[in-house]
């Protein structure tokens, strides 16, 4: 049984969508902080290069855990208290990370990195429960994109920092943003009154948890492994049996931590199907273009840049994201979301075709960066509000932080098969693998194709009906929400003349306020 109580009375400040969209910023600086110095691993850490993988994974596998995890608990306990802990336990591992330089610090502080992915879905539904309707569709869309922009912004900033300073300031930069994002949290976003009743699912939290890392650990490892390796495959095998029982377990206890009943129904499934194949398109480009901007002009096909100029020309990617999510709104208010992420799948799938053809001048991976960023940042944008338009209120954090989470399978499997690519085509060169431009064209053949099953999957989602105690979430500016407030009075379907009507969350001036608000317009 779920419970929720009436959005708060307080009116939101306008600073609550700028710090949460900040705070989801900060956390995707995670996730490509050491970009700029993967290679260089190994010797940094005074180890093996596939030793040196686990600083990347070990984030990826906390991620991955937290965020279901994360979500469910905002909803029990405060979505605000729970961002401020996310934060803050990532902040205590970008200090472990920071001052040492062995291997297995590096990789618990990096893990305790990870834990702060809970953050966006935590921001999600704080938007979700405090703001009016006219300002949550665009908020969302910010949130949402934030992970994208984040990561783009953080590629030139890191590789700045990694060529002129000591590679442990990249760590405590990331400290002092986290401390920041809290302080900003605690001045400027309440804490939502909206509770989920019922209690912790700690077994479902702990199957949950195994079963991912079961499944995520061959995929991000297979490439060193061997995908037909008994490790490997025995690790799939496991993830399938401890998932199968998990889902048994959930379907049978009275509180679960993922309501699967609810994640089966089409408008939740089709859209977390859909992010997994987002997720794989939006990670194509991170991996191919870095690379061969950098590569050098000798080869035939590099564009010879350098780390620095090849972030900023990356950069554009999560820039684009952001400027979308405005554009996202007015679209989303008049189409839906649903015709927005498949306006955004178009806009992918175009993208990666014209960038079979622009892969000659800097230019050019600019002119691919800012197409992707506006296809990318309309889909991720179209998200939250279709599984908050097909979920209870009382479950959005939970049902927002797996949907995160399978963007994060999808940026994965993503990594795990272009990575399998480029090391297949690619060309010995003094003992060097050099990845060549057949390579590069094949991985973006691959994010074509997963933008191709996306598309498929955004149409099938059934059209979003209004919920008779929800607020209608497709209303983008105060204009639109006034208006579409004065008809409904104006028809009698929500107003009681002299009085106001509450109906859900959602507050119905009577008509005669109605009229007077109109005629002063």
């Amino acid at each position: 049984m779920t419970h929720t109580t009436d959005r708060p009375t307080r009116r939101a400040s306008g600073a609550v969508v700028p710090v949460l969209a900040f705070a989801g910023i900060v956390v995707a600086v995670m996730q490509t902080l050491l970009v700029p110095v993967i290679k260089d691993l190994p010797q940094l850490l005074d180890t093996s290069p596939g030793d040196a993988t686990w600083v990347l994974t070990s984030t990826l596998l906390s991620g991955a855990v937290a965020t279901p995890i994360m979500g469910r608990l905002g909803d029990l306990y405060g979505k605000r208290r729970l961002l401020i802990l996310s934060l803050a336990v990532m902040v205590v591992g970008a200090l472990v990370s920071a001052v040492t330089s062995a291997l297995i610090p590096m990789i618990v502080g990096r893990t305790l990195q990870g834990f702060a992915m809970g953050a966006i879905p935590l921001g999600i539904g704080l938007m979700r429960d405090m703001l009016p309707r006219e300002r949550l569709g665009s908020a969302m869309a910010l949130m949402s994109s934030s992970i994208g922009v984040g990561g783009g912004l953080a590629l030139p900033a890191a590789a700045l920092v990694a060529q002129h300073t000591d590679w442990h300031a990249l760590f405590y930069g990331a400290a002092a943003l986290g401390v920041l994002a809290i302080a900003l949290t605690l001045l400027a976003v309440p804490e939502s009154p909206a509770r989920a009743e019922g209690t912790f699912d700690l077994p479902g939290a702990l199957g949950l948890s195994a079963g991912l890392v079961l499944f995520l650990l061959p995929i991000t490892k297979g490439s060193d492994w061997g995908w037909t390796s008994g490790t490997t495959l025995g690790l799939f095998g496991a993830a399938a049996a401890v998932l199968l029982l998990w889902g048994v377990y959930e379907l049978r206890t009275p509180a679960p931590l993922v309501d699967l009943r609810t994640t089966a129904r089409p408008a939740v499934l089709f859209t977390n199907l859909a992010s997994i194949m987002v997720g794989v398109s939006f990670y194509v480009v991170s991996l191919v273009l870095p690379q061969l901007l950098q590569l050098p002009k000798s080869t035939g096909y590099g564009l010879g840049q350098s780390m620095v100029v090849a972030g900023l020309l990356v950069a554009p990617l999560g820039l684009t994201m952001m400027v979308t999510a405005p554009v996202y709104a007015r679209l989303s208010a008049k189409y839906g979301p649903k015709v927005t992420l498949i306006l955004g799948m178009l806009i992918i799938g175009i993208g990666y075709g014209a960038g079979l053809g622009l892969m000659d001048a800097a230019w050019q991976s600019l002119v691919i960066a800012i197409v992707l960023g506006a296809g990318i940042g309309l889909a991720y944008s179209s998200l939250p509000a279709l599984i908050i338009g097909a979920v209870p209120a009382s479950e959005t954090g939970a049902a927002n932080g797996l949907n995160t989470l399978m963007r994060s399978i999808g940026t994965s499997v993503s990594s795990a098969v272009i990575g399998m690519v480029l090391a297949n085509t690619a060309n010995d060169v003094n003992g060097v693998a050099v990845p060549t431009m057949h390579g590069f064209r094949v991985s973006f053949l691959i994010a074509t194709a997963a933008v191709a099953v996306g598309l498929v999957l955004a149409l099938l989602l059934p059209r979003q009906q209004r919920p008779s105690n929800e607020p209608h979430l497709r209303a983008s500016s105060e204009e639109d929400a006034n208006l579409e407030r004065a008809e409904e009075a104006l028809r009698g379907e929500t107003a009681v003349r002299g009085e106001t009507v509450v109906r859900g969350e959602a507050v119905v001036p009577s008509e005669a306020v109605v009229r007077g608000a109109v005629l002063r317009d």
